[in-house]
């Protein structure tokens, strides 16, 4: 009777653990979530609705530090930008599409200090475009992300050179 109690104990024990762990994300599982959001806004589906690229265009703004620095050489583009400006450009790409798939794989994330992250990962870009042609890309690429009262936002995006052998 004493091992059965014991056992039970453990077990909630083991429950309530886990509880936490899933309802109380750590940091990381935060950051990670911001990925998985602009995946989500910039990937695009035959047939979208103006008013649903009209959401995802106004729910882009809302991942990035208010000036955001982007060097992406293999498509000559950077600066530093503001939210609705790279969430404007993204809108403008999209329209190219019919269909449009954003990825991102490997995702390292390493703590600078408690307010920044540091994300090395590798991005795949597929779609279609409206022409027909095919769109099959993979670039690795870091990102820094800050810690705001609103959330962990993208506040540079470089692509990372890779040598080829």
């Amino acid at each position: 009777m004493v091992k059965i109690r014991y056992i039970a104990a453990a077990v909630l024990l083991l429950l309530a653990i886990w509880a936490v762990i899933q309802l109380f994300p750590g940091e990381e599982k935060r950051v990670k979530k911001q990925f998985h959001l602009m995946a989500k806004w910039v990937s695009k589906e035959h047939g979208e609705h103006t008013v649903t690229m009209a959401y995802k265009t106004k729910s882009m703004e809302s991942l990035f530090y208010p000036k955001c620095e982007v060097n992406l050489p293999p498509y000559s583009f950077s600066g530093l930008f503001t939210p609705e400006e790279l969430a404007g450009y993204a809108s403008q790409g999209r329209l190219y599409f019919d269909d449009l798939q954003l990825r991102f794989y490997d995702l390292a994330v390493a703590f600078r200090d408690r307010g920044t992250a540091e994300v090395n990962f590798t991005a795949k870009l597929t779609g279609k475009t409206k022409n027909g042609e095919l769109v099959d890309e993979t670039h690795e690429l870091v990102c820094l992300l800050h810690k705001t009262e609103k959330g962990w936002l993208f506040g540079k995006i470089e692509v990372v050179e890779v040598l080829k052998r």
